[in-house]
């Protein structure tokens, strides 16, 4: 569930917890997590690297390190916590950093589904995963030119195009029902029949909610929370997203909920005819 504005507070939270710090060991439960290079290798290399700073490309946290950068996903739930060295490990805390000042950065993910990877420093934007994310929703070369060239052959309904991550990267489910809503552009319709304002709303709102998002800390939703202690305010702005038979905050029409791309979409039928 976490989108570019959760993906950005939890780089900001962790940049005040853990930067100049050493990682001295690491203790990982469930290796699945690790997704490259090999668990031997990454276990050896990661040892002694200091974190640096900590970036984002889309969705993935980079935590730059002495050699490499440390790419981290959380898909549906992962998050970390700071917890002091020796205490008591939770059940879903699968992998743990050890730092030189005795505290662990530790990764916790109920459901298993985040990943990481090790990349040297001069290979991170030549390799998967990052060497196949579209722009930045921030990028001045995201225009209409790009979007249009990017849209004219694809069928697709709107709303999944808009989570294609090799198009515009950050922006998840919550996030693209709420542009679509601003831009007054209904969720199903094909990608290559928007025409130029279309198009240009797309850009316009999607930086501009993102923006305010990030603003706000992010959504805190369900069961997600960017990070520990840290609850997002955005969901408090959200026009349409969860808010299946409330009247549209436009027109009064009853908010819809469909499944587009096995996504749950939610609308006003009026004001996205």
């Amino acid at each position: 569930m976490p989108e570019l504005p959760e993906v950005e507070t939890v780089k900001n939270k962790l940049k005040d917890l853990v930067l100049n710090k050493k990682i001295v060991d690491i203790d990982i439960t469930y290796p699945n997590i690790i997704e490259y290079p090999d668990i031997k290798i990454f276990n050896k290399e990661i040892k002694n690297q200091r974190i640096n700073d900590i970036k984002r490309r889309g969705k993935w946290l980079m935590f730059e390190l002495d050699d490499y950068y440390l790419l981290s996903h959380l898909r549906m739930e992962g998050k970390y916590i700071i917890r002091n060295k020796g205490d008591e490990r939770e059940k879903h805390e699968h992998v743990a950093f050890i730092l030189d000042d005795n505290t662990e950065l530790r990764y916790k993910d109920t459901r298993k589904f985040g990943r990481m990877h090790l990349l040297k420093k001069e290979d991170v934007f030549n390799q998967k995963p990052l060497n196949e994310l579209g722009l930045e929703p921030f990028d001045d070369n995201l225009n209409i030119e790009y979007l249009k060239q990017k849209l004219k052959l694809k069928k697709l309904p709107i709303k999944t195009v808009l989570l294609d991550q090799s198009i515009i990267t950050g922006i998840g489910n919550i996030y693209a029902d709420e542009i679509l809503f601003l831009s007054k552009i209904n969720p199903l319709k094909p990608s290559n029949k928007l025409n130029s304002d279309e198009i240009n709303n797309i850009i316009k709102y999607t930086s501009q909610i993102l923006k305010e998002a990030i603003k706000q800390g992010g959504t805190t939703i369900r069961s997600y929370e960017s990070s520990e202690g840290v609850h997002g305010r955005f969901q408090q702005n959200l026009l349409v997203h969860n808010r299946e038979n409330m009247e549209c905050l436009n027109c009064k029409s009853k908010i819809i909920k469909i499944k587009v791309g096995g996504r749950g979409t939610y609308y006003c039928p009026k004001c996205q005819k």
